[in-house]
């Protein structure tokens, strides 16, 4: 069963993030110094990359996996509109799912035939889908989960709760993807903002060398090393700051 608040790189992957990391070490610290060993000596930090690029695709799994679950909702509301009850609903959410998202082997998708088969082994709905709430730790997973947990046990119009629950998760994941929609533009700005003072210090290496030649020893290495300090701080403010959680 896949957790995904992980990800486990596979061995290409892995590969390919230290080759990556590597180059970007080597690439920013010859920026900076314009020294071939310093480079090399910097270039095994992309060791480090790894972790985080596991997390980068994590991420974009879970948003991605979100995005399909909005239109999960959608098309479950659709079904129980048309007078389907709820279990029968989820075993034919899978084919209009599939129309929907064109996709027949996404990770919902699969998921989805989970909790149908569990269905088909006689476990309770509400089962499946606390099952998968907490391995997607999906807040909207959650919710919806509970809501028919609490309907199950507390007894009322199962499928007006599902309905209305669908409907409201589905509203509140549209303005959060608008959100998102708007702060976009400020991520991409920011990452430029982050690469600029490498690609003008590169640039003044190559057009302007004599210019430069001053802070390639003695106390220039210094002032060099201070400034990369605190660029790489300043980034990593940056980072932070656009890591906005809705």
């Amino acid at each position: 069963m896949t957790d995904y608040s992980i990800y486990r790189l596979g061995t290409m992957e892995r590969f390919g993030a230290i080759c990556l990391g590597g180059l970007i070490g080597f690439t920013v610290f010859w920026l900076i110094y314009r020294n071939f060993i310093i480079a090399c000596i910097a270039a095994p930090l992309g060791l480090l990359y790894p972790r985080y690029y596991a997390r980068y695709l994590c991420k974009k799994r879970r948003d991605k996996l979100r995005l399909q679950f909005k239109d999960a909702l959608q098309a479950l509301t659709s079904l129980l509109t048309a007078g389907r009850s709820v279990e029968n609903a989820f075993i034919s959410l899978e084919k209009d799912l599939v129309l929907l998202i064109g996709e027949a082997q996404s990770d919902l998708i699969k998921e989805l035939r989970i909790i149908v088969n569990r269905l088909n082994n006689g476990e309770q709905l509400e089962a499946g889908l606390q099952d998968f709430a907490a391995r997607a730790d999906l807040e909207e997973a959650r919710n919806f989960a509970e809501a028919i947990t609490i309907c199950k046990r507390a007894g009322g119009d199962l499928v007006e709760v599902v309905r209305r629950t669908s409907q409201l998760i589905s509203e509140k994941m549209e303005v959060e993807l608008e959100v998102s929609v708007l702060i976009a533009q400020k991520k991409f700005e920011s990452r430029l903002m982050m690469a600029m003072p490498f690609a003008f210090v590169g640039i003044l290496g190559m057009m302007a060398a004599d210019y430069m030649q001053p802070m390639r020893y003695g106390m220039g290495l210094v002032v060099m090393t201070i400034c990369l300090l605190l660029l790489m701080l300043c980034s990593w403010w940056m980072i932070k700051i656009m890591e906005i959680k809705l």
